[in-house]
């Protein structure tokens, strides 16, 4: 018997026999169609990449990244309970969100004293972990109160790990609002915070990515925020050399793995290239990362721990120096315990049990995150480079130039979601009418302040579907039963099943209860059954080849029997005969399901 490797007793796996084998499977589609996708900015993804040489990539320094929590209580007392918990639970980070944050989402803490915030930390030993203020509008005045603290309590500042978290660019970007003579106060804290460890100021990415930047976008926003934290401190008469050590960067991780990972890869690079264009010998970037505000969803929540697992995963495995993970009920209101530990645990079976900080840059050589990696850096850049075309990027803010950018990805984003190209988790797909509601703690949020003219939207993707589902919760409230849809299968389960399946789907995203049943053979049984079921509008489901026979007959059938709409699952040929026999829609993959769904809720609705 032969004795040889199994691997040679096969050809070399070639790229040419892996198309050959592709072609024949694809039996005559589209290549380009089928299998390239691409990202929000045009960036080709391929489906197969060949090995790449690593390219020397900046990293995060050895060990694991920071598990960061927000410490976010409104109550002082209580928010103090929650920073410990936190810590004794396995994080050795805490972000302390200010009520004047635009990212507080309606909570937070009013820290109005040294006092307060002492409060708010008592019993935390600031030697031992990392801390990041995130105090938007009261940045500066919260910073003047963790100085006095420190004093207060004799802390060495050089023990301390400290993120002042300032960011009055990004003021702009979220409010339309930014403190008068902030170049100033800039310069004046990193004075103050001289022989700290940490870092003063910070190009935070949020309000970009909530206003529904693409990656691109994002990178570029912030590294032209950070270029213009380092004119403005060495304006100031801050070394050019101590400025940059004053920075760091917040990115938002999302749940697409692969971009997510590019972008964090891609942030280090971009900013290399702007300390060698300083003259500056490059040093590790503090790199921050939360999970995105964007993705995370009020119906069906325990998705958000999918989501927000993924997206730690994600920036952790891209070199993020600290990780922070939205509690999956944040969307719902203020998180209990028991969703505060979980975002905590998700994180430490990622490092501890995974070991995914054991790496440093595991994506390093591999052809698909190689190629993602410089497709956003040399993006990114050209970005970059309009919006310092621009004047920079507080006269770009001020002029409307990134916002109308954003909004044209936000737009082609939108309606990707509406027509579910873009599918969401419990809201648009595979949606549960009967979910129980979670646990969130009895505090009410505060009300949004009015943002000022040119400020970004916060918005999650989830939004639109929920607001019809929230209509269905109030109708259910006040009639004892959802709006419905009548399903009208016909011919047999075997022939309708499939079809009808996805109608109840989809309806279910609207809030809309489906009727079934298992098939008609005749009109008539059809409408008497319409009638029976107290429903207002209809949907046909059957075969292409039934729908040639028998849809325009039961189409007439259930409008004389009184349906407002008649909607068709599926996208026959013959639409126009249909439409004049009474169908009103055609429910297909790709239509757009959300203006589909208000239309059905609002006939469903209808003289109820």
């Amino acid at each position: 018997m032969e004795d040889r490797p199994l691997a040679e007793l096969f050809e070399p796996a070639t790229e040419g026999r892996w198309r050959e084998a592709v072609q024949a499977a694809l039996k005559g589609g589209d290549f380009e169609k089928r299998l390239v996708s691409k990202t929000a900015d045009g960036l080709r993804i391929e489906p197969l990449y060949p090995a790449a040489e690593p390219i020397a990539q900046p990293v995060r320094a050895p060990g694991p990244w920071r598990l960061s929590q927000r410490v976010d209580h409104p109550d002082l007392e209580k928010a103090a309970a929650q920073a410990l918990a936190d810590l004794e639970g396995g994080a050795d980070s805490l972000t302390i969100v200010h009520a004047a944050s635009p990212t507080a989402r309606g909570f937070g803490l009013d820290i109005g004293s040294v006092g307060d915030l002492d409060a708010a930390l008592d019993g935390v030993l600031l030697t031992i972990i990392a801390l990041r203020l995130d105090a938007g509008a009261k940045g500066f005045e919260t910073a003047a109160h963790l100085k006095a603290l420190v004093e207060k309590r004799g802390d060495d500042p050089a023990e301390l790990d400290i993120d002042l978290g300032l960011d009055p660019i990004g003021l702009v970007a979220s409010t339309g609002h930014a403190p008068e003579g902030w170049e100033a106060e800039l310069a004046k804290a990193v004075a103050d915070f001289e022989g700290y460890r940490g870092r003063v100021a910070l190009a935070d990415g949020r309000a970009y990515h909530e206003a529904g930047a693409s990656e691109v976008q994002e990178l570029a926003a912030v590294l032209s925020t950070a270029v213009a934290y380092l004119r403005a401190l060495e304006t100031e008469g801050v070394p050019l050399d101590r400025a940059r050590d004053a920075l760091s960067i917040l990115l938002v991780a999302d749940a697409d793995e692969f971009l997510t990972i590019a972008k964090f890869r891609a942030i280090r690079r971009l900013w290399a290239r702007v300390e060698q264009a300083c003259g500056l010998d490059p040093k590790p970037l503090r790199l921050h990362a939360e999970s995105a505000w964007r993705m995370m969803s009020r119906r069906d929540p325990f998705v958000n721990i999918l989501r927000t697992g993924m997206a730690a995963a994600s920036a952790g495995l891209g070199g993020a120096d600290s990780v922070a993970v939205l509690p999956y009920t944040l969307a719902l209101g203020l998180p209990d315990a028991f969703a505060r530990r979980v975002g905590r645990n998700s994180q430490t079976i990622l490092i501890e049990e995974s070991s995914l900080a054991k790496v440093s840059d595991p994506a390093a050589g591999a052809g698909g995150f190689e190629a993602l990696t410089a497709s956003l850096t040399e993006g990114a850049w050209a970005a970059f480079q309009e919006i310092e075309g621009d004047g920079g990027i507080l006269t770009s803010l001020k002029a409307g130039k990134i916002q109308a950018r954003i909004a044209d990805v936000r737009e082609a984003r939108t309606k990707r979601v509406a027509t579910r190209r873009d599918a969401l988790t419990g809201a648009s797909e595979f949606p549960f009418l009967a979910e129980k509601p979670v646990a969130v703690l009895d505090v009410a949020p505060r009300a949004h302040a009015a943002a000022g003219e040119g400020a970004l939207p916060s918005l999650r993707l989830t939004e639109p579907f929920e607001a019809l589902r929230d209509s269905s919760d109030v109708f259910l409230a006040a009639h004892g039963a959802r709006p419905s849809v009548f399903l009208a299968n016909l011919g047999p389960v075997a022939i309708h099943n499939a079809r009808s399946t996805f109608a109840a789907n989809a309806f279910a995203a609207g809030g809309i209860e489906a009727l079934g049943n298992d098939g008609f053979s005749e009109a008539a049984d059809l409408a008497s059954a319409f009638k029976a079921s107290g429903a207002r509008i209809a949907c046909l489901c059957s075969s292409d080849k039934l729908y040639e026979t028998d849809a325009a007959p039961a189409a007439k059938a259930l409008k004389e029997a009184g349906a407002t709409s008649v909607f068709l699952a599926g996208k026959p040929v013959d639409a126009d005969t249909l439409k004049a026999a009474g169908v009103d829609r055609f429910l297909f993959a790709g239509c757009d399901l959300l203006a589909l769904l208000d239309e059905a809720q609002r006939r469903a609705m209808a003289e109820a």
